[in-house]
């Protein structure tokens, strides 16, 4: 596809006083429209020339110019700030949560699978590891979650330096 009037006509708006005439283009509208039509011309023939994927990245949004034509048209407003949304929340333990949690750990202690985990992660066996929490937990992402946390647990054994009590 030749879009070769449409730079001309870009070109021309450019150099000549065209642009004070009629539309009250700014400099920087019209350099924006004559980078526009560039690149509309050249994915244009790209498009027609079945090339799939375009070289062209987004360029980041300019805030709004206050006029109703050109590359940034439209109204100046303030952004709102609007608080964050219970939602957004969503997977994030609170405090509380996180004590209770951790005192549950500490009196109730290990399940039986996951003490066998440990075992295997002490010896190096970190893939039968995660098939042993795979076969328990059903998914294999809760297992590499589980056999994560059970590493973290290792570790933090080691650098304390507490040994497990056994009844």
């Amino acid at each position: 596809m030749d879009c070769s009037w449409a730079l001309d006509a870009a070109h021309y708006c450019m150099q000549s006083d065209v642009r004070h005439l009629d539309f009250n283009i700014r400099e920087d509208d019209a350099q924006g429209l004559l980078r526009s039509l560039r690149l509309w011309s050249t994915s244009a023939s790209r498009v027609l020339s079945g090339s799939s994927k375009s070289a062209i990245a987004m360029a980041p949004s300019q805030p709004n110019s206050g006029l109703f034509v050109g590359l940034n048209k439209g109204h100046i407003v303030t952004k709102r700030e609007i608080p964050p949304r219970p939602s957004s929340r969503k997977g994030k333990t609170s405090k509380r949560v996180h004590f209770v949690r951790s005192l549950i750990r500490e009196v109730a202690g290990f399940a039986p699978y996951e003490k066998r985990i440990t075992e295997l992660l002490k010896v190096g066996k970190d893939k039968r590891a995660l098939k042993v929490a795979k076969r328990k937990l059903g998914t294999h992402k809760r297992a590499k979650k589980k056999r994560e946390e059970m590493a973290n647990v290792l570790r933090k054994m080691r650098s304390g330096g507490v040994s497990e009590k056994k009844k």
